[in-house]
């Protein structure tokens, strides 16, 4: 086991990500301390996808995690947990009178019928779990001495007569260390206070949620036991629909999704009706309906994404950008929450070989240059994949949908992260001997 580390980091934000990062520096034995806005941990939403290359990631930071995520990850049917969705129409509106689906005559498929499925392109872990579950097995791996609660951060500044860097909280306080990683999410401050307007603020997708829960008896009373077991997708027109199960089955995660123009309601997380939602899929066939009527806990979800970022760090004050912070996406590719992971990975790994306070400068250097352009390209990719769910990319062509959709996803879960820590060393080593 390796000294402790002579420079201590503040990390930002207690969710997945910030939590990720702590069990890696806590590995490494770099001294952290974790701050949160909130009174204490926690995670908002259900439903939450990895997909192989994130369950690597976390092998890689800890094999601790894997074994946290095992306890509560979710798979349908045996012979489906190699599939991450099985792709249906479920607009009618690309059916004829009969009902049978505009290209799919020969096949006789109707509006709801399996068309194709996406399967994940490696035999590693992968699938659903509870967000709030998820992050409480993570949090068991860090002594809870290192977090403060209440803590939201207004403001970093660089100490007189050091490189340290000093945070400002909202409740009057101050704190000290060499570094600051920000893992304060979608709507961050530290992103605001690295980057300032250069950075933007965070875009609206066009595309919005509703997000709900049905419990797993009652959608197999509605859908039938593979159905509502396995992971499905409906597509239509500028609006699609997610179903996976979750907590150990107990439950069928719901999420549909819709588009308007623009967004100009200041929360992004509102109450809604079961008649709006029903006027959203009014076109949609009867399997879609039974969904949307069986949700419960009605939110409308506004789905933002980060414009891209010209870094991910400065040093003076010297702070770092991680996850949502750096490279916040749509959910559309299943992959925002694994990237966060990715990203802990690659900056505790590196973090893990720094000497100095000095070498941190050097440390951000490398993470920056390995993991922008893959993260950035994940927004970017995220928000067409949404386009081509709803006939918005490719058209209503479900040939075009199926090749576009069967090659999206393997540069995502085929990633060979030790390499690109590899890879970043090389650029950190460089540097440190340059």
């Amino acid at each position: 086991m390796s000294d402790t580390k002579s420079f201590n980091i503040a990390i930002v934000g207690g969710g997945i990500s910030g939590i990720s990062l702590a069990i890696g520096l806590y590995k490494k034995n770099v001294p952290f301390t974790v701050y949160e806005s909130a009174s204490k941990f926690g995670e908002i939403g259900a439903g939450l996808g990895f997909g192989p290359n994130a369950v690597v990631a976390m092998g890689l930071i800890s094999p601790d995690i894997v074994a946290g995520y095992e306890r509560c990850v979710t798979h349908g049917w045996k012979s489906k947990e190699r599939d991450w969705f099985t792709v249906r129409v479920g607009d009618e509106r690309k059916a004829g009178p009969d009902g049978i689906l505009k290209q799919k005559e020969k096949e006789g498929l109707k509006v709801g019928d399996p068309i194709f499925d996406i399967r994940y392109t490696n035999d590693g872990l992968a699938g659903g779990v509870h967000r709030a579950h998820f992050l409480d097995e993570m949090l068991k791996l860090i002594p809870g001495s290192v977090s403060k609660f209440g803590k939201r951060l207004v403001d970093i500044t660089t100490a007189d007569g050091s490189e340290d860097v000093v945070l400002h909280f909202a409740d009057g306080t101050t704190a000290q260390h060499s570094a600051v990683v920000g893992c304060d999410g979608i709507k961050s401050k530290t992103r605001d206070i690295l980057l300032g307007e250069e950075g933007g603020k965070a875009l609206f997708s066009g595309k919005y949620a509703y997000r709900g829960l049905v419990p797993m008896e009652k959608a197999v009373e509605l859908l039938g036991e593979e159905l509502a077991w396995n992971n499905q997708l409906f597509m239509g027109y500028h609006g699609h629909l997610l179903t996976f199960p979750i907590e150990k089955g107990k439950t069928m995660n719901v999420v549909a999704f819709s588009s308007c123009d623009t967004w100009t309601d200041p929360q992004w997380v509102i109450k809604t009706t079961k008649e709006k939602m029903l006027e959203d899929f009014s076109t949609w066939g009867p399997m879609v309906v039974k969904i949307i009527e069986a949700m419960g806990k009605r939110d409308i979800w506004a789905l933002f994404n980060d414009p891209p970022a010209s870094t991910y760090y400065g040093t003076n004050p010297r702070v770092c950008l991680l996850g949502d912070a750096a490279h916040a996406t749509t959910p559309h590719q299943g992959s925002g929450a694994g990237m966060c992971i990715e990203d802990s990975y690659i900056l505790s790994g590196l973090m893990g070989e720094a000497k100095s306070v000095q070498d941190l400068d050097k440390v951000f250097k490398a993470y920056d240059e390995v993991r922008r352009p893959r993260t950035q390209r994940l927004v970017e990719t995220s928000r067409e994949a949404g386009m081509l769910y709803e006939f918005e990319l490719e058209g209503d062509d479900l040939e075009a949908i199926e090749k576009n959709f069967q090659a999206r996803m393997s540069w995502i879960w085929d990633e060979d992260l030790q390499k690109e820590l590899g890879k970043a060393l090389s650029i950190f080593y460089a540097n440190v001997e340059g």
